[in-house]
């Protein structure tokens, strides 16, 4: 049987992670004003529509984290109404739905931080001036460059 500790124990869950989401939120902000400045200044728009294209996307992804974030929110309420007018029913179908939306938001936003990862790989690699923008075959290169054929202290 659902209690209202059962309920509870999503409460500091779900506002942390809203939390989180709003300084995501906040961060994507400033990205998009930053580049949004360096648009007006430079107008490379081959450059620059790439990199638009990506943060439109991960705006739309970080509503949708928000929205499940406060579906799951209000469902918990929704689940310790249920339990306060003993209506285990409403409870439990409430409290399932709760963690649903909760797994939702954790999976968008498992797949926008993957895209935030990949646009800084980008961002390195166009600095660093080479193509190849998966960190994992950088960092292998820049192993294999340590190796030297006539390296002695292998022997």
């Amino acid at each position: 049987m659902i209690t209202y500790n059962t309920a509870a124990l999503l409460f500091p869950a779900i506002s942390l992670i809203m939390l989180a989401y709003t300084n995501r939120f906040l961060a994507l902000a400033a990205l998009v004003r930053s580049l949004h400045a360096k648009y007006l200044e430079h107008n490379k728009k081959g450059v620059l529509q790439g990199q638009i294209g990506n943060l439109r996307y991960r705006l739309k992804l970080l509503r949708h984290m928000q929205g499940m974030g406060v579906l799951s929110f209000i469902s918990c309420i929704v689940c310790m109404y249920g339990i306060y007018l003993d209506n285990v029913l409403v409870a439990e179908v409430a409290f399932a739905m709760s963690l649903l939306f909760f797994t939702i938001s954790l999976v968008i936003s498992f797949i926008e931080i993957q895209l935030s990862n990949k646009a800084l790989e980008l961002e390195l690699s166009d600095m660093e001036e080479h193509t190849d923008p998966s960190l994992v075959k950088y960092l292998k290169k820049k192993l294999d460059t340590r190796k030297r054929p006539d390296d002695k202290s292998e022997e």
